[in-house]
């Protein structure tokens, strides 16, 4: 009895589950054919679509370019910003570059450092120009007057020489790079009769500057930025003068810049040159940017920014760091993207900056010369790059912008290839050439805004 109750239990629940159990299995293999067969019906669809409609698919990449480029070249002119003064650099670039003080920086020995590294701003406040003669093999700079070149031609020998620059001959050019205790040399300010004119007012005022930021734009190329980043110790040391021409004065009084009672607008003090020496207008930029020591002649410092570019760093600071830290006499930046003179020649001739005539008289020079295609001189590169210039105004590096200035003015205006020759001619030691980081931390850069004017012949 007990066991006919014990197999009726067990019949009863073991069918039971394989009820359930085999229900279950069923379920779900019909499941799984269903959905099988619903990818097999998309798969077939999808198919038969792309044999109806391939070349469509193909071609519909090619057609929605072509109408982009229809609508592109359909704009009118008015809604494009380029003109006949074209702008280099868009208008939100510029914006987007000024007044930016955030430090640049690099990876070195595997940690992000700054690249140029000024002491904090406490210690700014309370740092002192130094005094005290400068050690140089050069003592005295004397430069050539009217009475010293009486011979003005202009040939091939002479260049572009002038009565502003004087006669340098081939001659003068090779006896100049022998370096003594007083040196004998051309150096602009030729005469009276010139040109490079400055009012008695700006001559007086720029005779007071022991240390000097300038800069300049010729031609109405670009526009006046104010420096920012400086210490209330920088700001009661140093001046900070930008050169116009009527030009750049024109240009920035109808953009509503106009220069105060007091000769200044903003930070800066404007000087207006008049009666320019030279035709082109790169040239004659050259002047204060070689020759602060003949604009300044009290100035024991001097830091030279091109006119596309913001200072934004304090100039005792950059002073301290890139002078007095390092010992040095004159700091220069590295060239960003060559090596050599002569692969910077090809790049000129390449971007039209001159003619495959006058870099090659150049350069020919440089070989009868001896001066080598050399990518590195005294473990640095051996091409610079020439926006930011910061010096002590001493017999030494006085001379040394004095023989650069007579080369721009002998063969190209692109003083990058003139740079080094000099250098190396004079063998001057104690400089800094910084890396391209420490340029870019030292200046907002902000291209050329417009087409610089000639000036009228």
């Amino acid at each position: 009895m007990s066991s006919s109750k014990f197999n009726s239990i067990s019949i009863s629940v073991s069918d039971d589950e394989e009820d359930e159990l085999a229900g279950k299995m069923r379920v779900r293999v019909r499941r799984k054919r269903k959905k099988l067969g619903f990818q097999v019906k998309k798969s077939e669809c999808l198919r038969r679509l792309f044999i109806k409609w391939w070349a469509v698919l193909i071609f519909l990449p090619a057609i929605g370019l072509l109408l982009f480029e229809a609508s592109r070249l359909a704009r009118k002119p008015s809604e494009i910003s380029v003109n006949r003064d074209s702008i280099v650099v868009p208008e939100k670039q510029v914006n987007g570059n000024l007044n930016r003080l955030d430090p640049t920086t690099r990876m070195f020995n595997g940690t992000r450092q700054r690249c140029l590294k000024l002491l904090p701003p406490e210690a700014l406040e309370h740092l002192d120009i130094p005094n005290g003669e400068p050690h140089s093999s050069v003592k005295r700079v004397i430069y050539k007057e009217a009475a010293d070149s009486s011979n003005l031609r202009g040939n091939t020998e002479t260049g572009r020489f002038n009565s502003f620059t004087g006669s340098q001959t081939l001659y003068e050019r090779e006896q100049s790079f022998k370096v003594n205790e007083t040196a004998v040399v051309h150096c602009g300010f030729y005469s009276d009769n010139g040109g490079f004119k400055i009012s008695d007012d700006d001559k007086a005022y720029m005779q007071t500057c022991k240390v000097v930021v300038s800069t300049c734009t010729f031609g109405g190329g670009d526009d006046l930025y104010q420096p920012i980043g400086m210490s209330e110790a920088s700001l009661g040391k140093v001046c900070y003068v930008a050169l116009w021409d009527d030009i750049t004065l024109a240009t920035q009084e109808a953009d509503g810049k106009r220069i105060g009672e007091d000769r200044m607008i903003g930070k800066w003090r404007i000087v207006v040159v008049r009666d320019l020496p030279f035709s082109d207008q790169r040239l004659n930029g050259k002047i204060p940017k070689m020759l602060s020591h003949r604009l300044f002649p009290q100035a024991r410092y001097s830091i030279w920014v091109d006119s596309k570019s913001q200072f934004r760093r304090d100039p005792l600071g950059v002073l301290e760091a890139l002078l007095w830290r390092t010992n040095s006499v004159l700091a220069i930046s590295e060239h960003g993207a060559r090596s050599s003179v002569y692969d910077e020649g090809k790049a000129v001739v390449k971007k039209h900056k001159a003619t495959p005539e006058e870099v090659e008289v150049q350069l020919a020079q440089y070989r009868r010369d001896g001066f080598p295609d050399d990518k590195r001189f005294n473990g640095k590169k051996a091409l610079s790059e020439a926006s930011v210039i910061v010096r002590e105004n001493m017999p030494l590096t006085n001379l040394l912008m004095c023989l650069w200035f007579n080369e721009v003015v002998r063969f190209t205006s692109r003083d990058q290839l003139s740079f080094p020759y000099v250098l190396r001619r004079l063998n001057v030691k104690h400089i800094n050439m910084f890396p391209v980081c420490t340029r870019k931390d030292l200046v907002n850069s902000m291209g050329h805004i417009r087409k610089a004017k000639p000036l009228s012949s």
